[in-house]
C-alpha cells in the first residue's frame, strides 16, 4: 500500500500521458461527426434532409449559429456541436413548430421539412451557459443509465449548455486516491455513501450514509462517467470536474494522527459527520495532488475544478488571513498540477476572503439563485454566472417568477452593477417538470434583451403543441399571470396530503410552506380550458403531461381547505361532519394518485425499478431500493432531532397511496381514540412538524416509515389510465367542491374566514 504521495517527475509524466491517451479516446468522434450524430438522434426520419457545417466562433470568442434553407435542404451551422444543436432547436421552435422535451416530444414533423424564409445568424452574449446542481445527480438522476444520459446531453446541446457539472464517477476517483493513503478496500467502501446520497458526499456534507458502496457500482459508473464526459466534450462542452477542498474520511483522524484534521459537526443530523483537513497542513497538498492525478488519469480534464471549501460548514479558523490562505492553497495545488486550472465556486456559501486568495481571472463564481451578486458586489470583481435555482428536493411546483427570470441576466449585461457577468446558469435540485420555466431559462442563452413574455409563451406553445389552440393559449396566459408571476422565485406550494399528519400542519418539509400568493381560481380556470383544448390536442404527449400537471396543481391547492375542514369538523365534535370531511380528504388524495398514475414521469414504481436495475445481486438491488425509498421520504437516519424527513416529498402515484395517505389513515385512527377536546398545539415539534419522538404515536409512525423503506411491495413502473379522460372526470367531480370552499378560504393565510370553521 502506498503511503502519502511521493510523485517523481517521470511518474507525473506517465500519469499525464495516460490521461492524454484516455482523453484522445474519449474525443475520437470529431466535432462535425458529433454534431451530425446529434441531429440524427433528434430527427432520425429527417436527418437526410439536413446539412451540418462547422463555422468559426464570432469575434470575441462568442458562440454563433446559423440556420437557412439552400436548394430545399436545411443547413445548420455552428462553431461547436452545442451551437449546431441550438440552431436545430431554433429551427424547431420558430419554423417547424416542434419541441424536444423532458416531458414528451412534439417531433411529428412534415415529411419535407418546412423552409427557413431567410438566413438567420444568432450569437450568444455569454461565454458560459452552466447546467446542473450536485443535488440533481441524486434527486433526479440517481438511477439514470447510458440511454437516459445520452438524451439529457442531447437536451443540453439543443438548449445551449456549454459548461455542465460532471459528478458521475467520482466514486472511482476517490477509491483510487484513498488507496494511496493507508485506506483498505473495505474502509473505502464504507466511507463512500450509498448511490442516492453521493451528491452530498461530493459537497462535503456526509459520508457512509446509505452505503457501503458496492464495487459493481463504482465500476459501472466509471464507465458511465467516461461516456458522459466523452459525449459532452465531443459536442464542444467544457465539463466542470471536481477540485480538492480538504474533506477527507473520518478514518484519517486515526490514520494520520499527526495531521491537523478537524472533526466537523454532524450535518443535518446525518452521522457520523465528516473530517476537514487543514489547508495549512502538508498532508492537504499531498492528498489534493493525488486526487487531481487520479481524476485526470481516469477522466481527463477540461481545466475547470469545482471548489467549495467549508460548504454549509465552518472552517478550522475564520480570520481573513487564514481564509485568504485557504483560497491561495486551493488555487496553488490546482495550478501546480494544471497551469490552465480555473476554480469554479458556488455562490451558496461563498466567502470573500477565500475568493480574494485566488487570482481574479482564475475563478468563476456561480450565482445559483441569481441574487447573490447583490450581496457580494458582483462577486468582488470576479467573472460570474447568473443562475436560477428551482425545484428544491424534487418537489413538484407549477410556477415561479418568470418576469424576474426573463429580466435578471439581460438587465445586468454591460451595466456596472453587473460586474464581470460572463454567463447564465440553470441549477435545479431536480428536473423533469415545470418545463416552461426551464425552456425560458435556456432560451436566454441567446438573448441580449428581456423577451416579451406574452409573445414568448405563444411561441413556446406553438412549438410544444405544433399549432395554436385558443383554449390552450388562454389557459397558459392565465398561468403566466398567476402561478408564473409570483414574487417568490422559488415557491413551495406544498400540499398537506404529503405532510406528516397533525390537526394543523403548516408545511411538509422543514423549509416548505402552504402559502399561495397567486389566484388559485386561475389555475382551475386553466384546467377547465385545458380540458376544452383536449378535443384538439388530447393525442399529443406534451399536452397530456401539461394537462395532468395543471390538474395536479389545482388538486394540491384544493387540499388546503379540504384538510382544514377535517380539523374543524373534529374540533366541532360533530362526528358525522368529521367522518364526511375525513373521507373527502382521503378521496382527494386517492384521486390525485390515480391521475398521476397516467404519466410515466410521476410513478414511484419507475423510480424503484430503475434503482433495482443497477443491482448485480439481490442484496445490491435491495440496498438501492432502500436508498431510493429513503431519499424521498425519511432522507436520513432515525433520531429525535432528525428534520430532513419529507424534504424530497413527491406527488407521485404509488407514493401518495402507499406512504402519505397511509400515514394519514394511521393518524385518524389514533386521533379518534383521543379524549374529547384533543389539540396538537402542545405537541413537540421539529422545525414546526411533529418530531419523531413527539409521543407514542409519532414514535410508532416514524418506525413504520423506516419499515416502509425496507419493504419491497410492488408498484407499477408503467402508467395506467387515460390522462385526458381522468382529468375531465376529476374536474367535474372536484370543481363544485372548489367553488364551495374557495370563497370562504383565505389562501394567503391558509385558513377559513368564516365562523363555521
Amino acid at each position: 500500500m502506498r503511503s502519502a504521495m511521493r510523485t517523481t517527475g517521470r511518474e507525473l509524466f506517465l500519469l499525464l500521458l495516460v490521461a492524454g491517451v484516455w482523453a484522445a479516446g474519449a474525443r475520437a468522434e470529431s466535432p462535425g461527426d458529433a454534431a451530425k450524430a446529434l441531429v440524427a438522434r433528434v430527427l432520425p426520419a429527417h436527418a437526410a434532409q439536413i446539412d451540418v457545417e462547422l463555422i468559426p466562433v464570432e469575434a470575441g470568442g462568442v458562440d454563433v449559429f446559423e440556420v437557412e434553407t439552400i436548394g430545399g435542404r436545411l443547413v445548420l451551422r455552428g462553431n461547436t456541436g452545442v451551437s449546431v444543436g441550438s440552431a436545430l432547436n431554433w429551427y424547431l421552435r420558430h419554423v417547424a413548430h416542434g419541441q424536444f422535451s423532458w416531458d414528451g416530444d412534439n417531433l411529428a414533423l412534415p415529411a419535407r421539412l418546412p423552409p427557413v424564409a431567410a438566413k438567420v445568424r444568432v450569437t450568444s452574449p455569454y461565454h458560459h451557459r452552466v447546467y446542473l446542481n450536485y443535488c440533481t445527480f441524486n434527486y433526479t438522476a440517481s438511477w439514470w443509465d447510458r440511454a437516459r444520459w445520452e438524451r439529457e446531453i442531447d437536451w443540453m446541446a439543443l438548449n445551449g449548455v456549454t459548461t455542465p457539472l460532471a459528478a458521475t464517477a467520482q466514486e472511482a476517483v476517490w477509491q483510487a486516491t484513498l488507496r494511496r493513503f493507508r485506506m483498505s478496500e473495505d474502509e473505502i467502501h464504507r466511507f463512500l455513501a450509498g448511490p442516492a446520497y453521493l451528491a452530498w458526499q461530493w459537497m462535503t456534507n456526509l459520508e457512509q450514509w446509505g452505503g457501503p458502496l458496492p464495487q459493481s457500482w463504482i465500476d459501472s459508473h466509471l464507465e458511465l462517467g467516461r461516456f458522459i464526459l466523452g459525449r459532452e466534450r465531443a459536442l464542444g462542452m467544457t465539463p466542470i470536474l471536481q477540485g480538492f477542498t480538504g474533506c477527507v474520511p473520518v478514518a484519517f483522524l486515526e490514520k494520520f494522527p499527526e495531521a491537523r484534521i478537524l472533526r466537523k459537526s454532524i450535518w443535518c443530523e446525518v452521522p457520523p459527520g465528516t473530517a476537514q483537513l487543514d489547508p495549512e497542513d502538508p498532508l492537504f497538498e499531498k492528498v489534493g495532488r493525488a486526487f487531481l492525478e487520479e481524476q485526470t488519469r481516469l477522466l481527463g480534464t477540461d481545466h475547470l475544478y469545482a471548489g467549495d471549501p467549508f460548504h454549509e460548514g465552518e472552517p478550522p479558523k475564520n480570520t481573513p488571513e487564514y481564509m485568504q490562505g485557504v483560497g491561495a492553497t486551493l488555487y496553488r495545488i490546482a495550478h501546480d498540477f494544471d497551469p490552465q486550472a480555473i476554480i469554479v465556486m458556488q455562490g451558496w456559501t461563498i466567502r470573500e476572503d477565500i475568493v480574494k486568495g485566488i487570482p481574479a481571472d482564475k475563478l468563476l463564481a456561480l450565482d445559483l439563485t441569481g441574487q447573490k451578486w447583490r450581496q457580494t458586489q458582483a462577486f468582488w470583481g470576479r467573472p460570474w454566472v447568473c443562475g436560477v435555482l428551482h425545484n428544491y428536493g424534487g418537489r413538484q411546483t407549477l410556477g415561479g417568477n418568470l418576469p424576474l427570470l426573463a429580466a435578471n441576466a439581460p438587465s445586468l449585461l454591460g451595466r456596472p452593477e453587473g460586474g464581470r457577468i460572463v454567463g447564465i446558469g440553470m441549477f435545479p435540485e431536480a428536473i423533469e417538470h415545470n418545463p416552461l420555466l426551464y425552456d425560458l431559462a435556456a432560451n436566454l442563452a441567446w438573448e441580449r434583451k428581456t423577451p416579451d413574455l406574452g409573445a414568448w409563451v405563444d411561441g413556446y406553445l406553438l412549438a410544444r403543441y405544433g399549432r395554436d389552440v385558443p383554449a390552450a393559449r388562454s389557459a397558459w396566459h392565465r398561468l403566466l399571470t398567476s402561478v408564473y408571476s409570483q414574487q417568490n422565485a422559488e415557491p413551495s406550494t406544498e400540499s398537506p396530503l404529503l405532510a406528516r399528519p397533525m390537526l394543523a400542519p403548516t408545511h411538509v418539509c422543514a423549509w416548505g410552506d402552504f402559502f399561495r400568493e397567486y389566484d388559485v381560481n386561475a389555475v382551475w380556470a386553466a384546467w377547465s380550458e385545458m380540458v376544452d383544448a383536449s378535443t384538439e390536442l388530447g393525442a399529443l404527449d406534451p399536452f397530456r403531461y401539461d394537462l395532468v400537471d395543471v390538474a395536479r396543481q389545482a388538486l394540491g391547492d384544493l387540499s388546503l381547505p379540504v384538510q382544514k375542514e377535517v380539523a374543524a369538523a373534529y374540533r366541532s365534535g360533530d362526528r358525522a361532519r368529521y367522518e364526511a370531511a375525513k373521507a373527502r380528504f382521503l378521496d382527494l388524495g386517492a384521486d390525485l394518485d390515480r391521475l398521476l398514475g397516467t404519466r410515466r414521469e410521476l410513478l414511484l414504481g419507475k423510480w424503484l425499478a430503475d434503482a433495482r436495475r443497477w443491482g448485480t445481486t439481490p442484496a445490491e438491488a435491495d440496498q438501492y431500493e432502500r436508498n431510493a425509498r429513503q431519499l424521498i421520504t425519511v432522507w436520513g437516519p432515525p433520531g429525535a432531532k432528525a428534520y430532513l424527513f419529507d424534504y424530497s416529498n413527491r406527488q407521485w402515484s404509488g407514493l401518495i397511496s402507499s406512504f402519505y395517505l397511509e400515514r394519514w389513515r394511521k393518524f385518524f385512527v389514533w386521533l379518534e381514540a383521543q379524549p374529547p377536546g384533543y389539540n396538537d398545539d402542545k405537541l413537540p415539534l421539529t422545525m414546526d412538524r411533529p418530531a419523531n419522538d413527539a409521543n407514542d404515536f409519532y414514535r410508532a409512525l416514524s418506525a413504520w416509515e423506516y419499515t416502509w423503506c425496507e419493504s419491497h411491495e410492488p408498484h407499477s413502473a408503467a402508467p395506467s389510465g387515460d390522462s385526458v379522460t381522468l382529468a375531465r372526470q376529476l374536474l367535474a367531480k372536484w370543481q363544485p367542491v372548489m367553488r364551495d370552499l374557495s370563497p370562504r378560504f383565505d389562501w394567503k393565510k391558509d385558513q377559513f374566514a368564516d365562523n363555521r370553521h
